[in-house]
């Protein structure tokens, strides 16, 4: 029922965010002249948050839907998805910039369109929070524990403190401020939502200034070398 709810509302603030969005375009483009710098600016601002607002309404269906959707479970090629999505997040630039190096990752039972979700989310936090490093690293590599398959992703961004990793995989929880990075806080929820449908356990480990590195696997029987 509270997903149904969530699905519903978001829905129905599509409209009213649009017409806030839009009507504060048409009074940038056609009142122009008699807006003065702080009227222009403050348009802005109203247009920018409704956009805001917008991608945090596509995260919560997003996240809905992972609680909906039927499970498939066919054979995933990991390395190759992981190193497609990030060529497709990357720019030139932080292509460029970025020193990205994948290991050997085998094949996982499991559902193609939510473990993308993972990879996607996991990868584009990565990119993030590495960005500001003089010479960013990412590393994906998998390993054997006790009978799993372990995927990490692990950059050497800003990190965080330990004390707060339990906020990491909530729904709106935050480490770093808007300013600071953008984001919605729903990416993380959505990864632990997927890796626990699919039997799986998710976990991060960090340090300030020091890097990220976030785990996950599928349950015993998930992954074949």
């Amino acid at each position: 029922e509270l997903e149904a709810f969530s699905y519903s509302v978001s829905h129905d603030l599509r409209a009213p965010l649009r017409a806030v969005d839009g009507y504060t375009q048409l009074l940038l483009e056609e009142y122009h002249s008699r807006l003065d710098e702080e009227g222009r600016r403050i348009c802005r601002i109203i247009s920018d948050s409704s956009r805001d607002m917008g991608r945090l309404i596509d995260d919560l269906l997003a996240f809905s839907r992972v609680g909906r959707s039927t499970l498939q479970s066919v054979p995933v090629d990991m390395r190759t998805m992981a190193r497609s999505i990030f060529f497709e997040l990357a720019n030139a630039e932080q292509r460029e910039r970025i020193a990205f190096t994948v290991g050997p990752l085998p094949h996982a039972m499991g559902d193609p369109t939510l473990l993308r979700q993972v990879w996607t989310n996991l990868l584009s936090n990565a990119i993030k929070f590495s960005s500001r490093q003089a010479s960013p690293a990412i590393d994906v590599s998998a390993e054997e524990q006790e009978g799993e398959t372990v995927y990490h992703v692990r950059d050497n961004g800003v990190g965080f403190d330990m004390r707060y990793v339990g906020k990491l995989f909530g729904v709106f929880q935050r480490l770093h401020s808007a300013k600071e990075f953008e984001g919605t806080g729903v990416g993380l929820a959505i990864v632990q939502r997927v890796v626990h449908r699919h039997g799986g356990r998710v976990w991060a480990e960090g340090e300030p200034r020091k890097g990220a590195a976030f785990s996950f696997t599928l349950g015993r029987g998930g992954a074949a070398w």
